[in-house]
C-alpha cells in the first residue's frame, strides 16, 4: 500500500549545518518544516567527515569542531520540535510553486509547498588513490578517508597525502597526539591559510612532521590489512618506503547532484545557480542555500550558507502566506518557544 503523504510547508533537502539554521529560521516565521537527508543522523559532512575537526570561521565561536556546532544548532531548533526523514535520498520531484511532490528511496510521499535544497555539494565521497590492494586497507580501517576519532592515532605513525586544507589542517590536529607523521606531497607548494601553513612549518621544525616532497603514493605494504609500510615515488622514479600504521590520503571529494540533476533545473557547474536576494532557483518555490548554490560572489562559508537560509524562509513566507503581510521583528522581541 503506498504510504500517506507527509504533508509540510517548507521540504528541506538536507540536514548539514545550513539546513538546520534555515529549518530555525523558517520555524521562526511559523512556516512547518521537514528535514530530509540520505545520511542516517543529521550533520552532513560535518558529522560524517570531521566532527572532532575545529571550524575557527564560525561568529562568536573563537573555534568549534563540527560535532558541536551541529549539536549546538540542534539544541536551537528543539523547542520547535522539527520533523526529519533520515536515511531517505530524495530520488523524484513533481508539481509547481505551492503544490510540490516529492518521493524517496524508501517509498516516502511528501506534499510540501516550497522546497529547499540544502544538499551541500550533493552526494559525496574520498577520491580514492590508484594503489593496488587499496580496498583491503579500507576495510582494516588502515586507510582512512576521515578523521572521526582523533584518539584512534594516538602514538601511531601515520602519513598524511595531500597539499590542500584538509591535509594541513590534520597535520597540525594529529601532531600532538601521533609518534610521527610523514606528510607527503607532489611538490613542495601547499594549499592553505597563512596561519595554518605557518603551524605546520612549526611542526616539521619541533621534529613531529617529517615533509616527503616531492613525493606521490606509490605501494601499500603489509599483510592481512595490517599496515605496515607506505611506499612514495618521486618524478625521476626514486622511492622512499615509510613506516606507517595508517594512511590519511586527503585528495578531496568528489561529488554529485545525483537525482537533482533530472529536476529541470538550471546547473552550472554541479551547482544550481540562484538569485542571491531570494536563493530562488531557476524553477519558482524551488530555493537552494550552501555549496549547492551558486551567484556571484558567493563564498563557500558555513557563515553564509546560514545567511541564505534566512533569506530563503523570508522569500518563502509569501508562498505559505500570500494574504499576509510579513512584519519582521528580531528574535530578542519576540523569543522562540519554550520546550514542554
Amino acid at each position: 500500500m503506498p504510504q500517506t503523504p507527509l504533508e509540510t510547508d517548507v521540504a528541506i533537502i538536507g540536514a548539514g549545518p545550513t539546513a538546520l539554521f534555515a529549518a530555525f529560521e523558517c520555524s521562526m516565521l511559523h512556516l512547518k518544516t521537514l528535514l530530509i537527508d540520505t545520511l542516517d543522523e543529521v550533520g552532513g559532512q560535518c558529522a560524517a567527515l570531521y566532527p572532532e575537526k575545529p571550524i575557527y570561521d564560525i561568529p562568536a565561536h573563537p573555534a568549534i569542531t563540527g560535532g558541536a556546532l551541529v549539536e549546538a544548532l540542534e539544541a536551537q531548533i528543539a523547542p520547535f520540535n522539527v520533523p526529519r526523514l533520515l536515511g531517505h535520498q530524495v530520488t523524484t520531484l513533481s508539481g509547481y510553486r505551492g503544490a510540490f511532490r516529492l518521493g524517496t528511496d524508501k517509498g516516502a510521499q511528501i506534499h510540501a509547498k516550497a522546497i529547499i535544497i540544502a544538499a551541500g555539494a550533493g552526494a559525496f565521497g574520498p577520491n580514492r588513490p590508484p594503489l593496488d590492494a587499496l580496498g583491503d586497507f579500507e576495510k582494516s580501517g588502515a586507510v582512512r578517508y576521515y578523521v572521526r576519532r582523533k584518539s584512534d592515532f594516538t602514538d601511531k605513525d601515520i602519513v598524511i597525502a595531500g597539499g590542500g586544507d584538509s591535509a594541513l589542517d590534520w597535520v597540525v590536529e594529529l601532531s600532538d597526539i601521533c609518534r610521527k607523521i610523514h606528510l607527503v606531497h607532489r611538490r613542495d607548494r601547499f594549499r592553505g591559510a597563512p596561519e595554518t601553513l605557518a603551524r605546520v612549518e612549526s611542526c616539521i621544525a619541533s621534529g613531529k612532521v617529517e615533509k616527503i616532497v616531492p613525493y606521490q603514493l606509490h605501494a601499500l605494504h603489509g599483510e592481512d590489512g595490517t599496515l605496515a609500510e607506505v611506499e612514495v615515488i618521486d618524478l625521476e622514479g626514486k622511492t622512499r618506503r615509510l613506516a606507517a600504521t595508517h594512511l590519511l590520503p586527503f585528495y578531496g571529494l568528489s561529488t554529485d547532484l545525483g537525482p537533482i540533476l533530472g529536476w529541470n533545473l538550471a546547473v552550472t557547474r554541479n551547482t544550481l545557480p540562484v538569485m542571491p536576494v531570494t536563493m530562488e532557483t531557476s524553477q519558482p518555490g524551488i530555493f537552494a542555500i550552501g555549496d549547492v548554490a551558486s551567484y556571484p560572489g558567493k563564498l563557500k562559508l558555513i557563515l553564509q550558507g546560514f545567511s541564505e537560509g534566512a533569506m530563503a524562509a523570508h522569500a518563502i513566507y509569501p508562498i505559505i502566506y500570500p494574504e499576509t503581510a510579513l512584519h519582521f521583528e528580531y528574535s530578542t522581541s519576540k523569543g522562540v518557544p519554550q520546550p514542554g
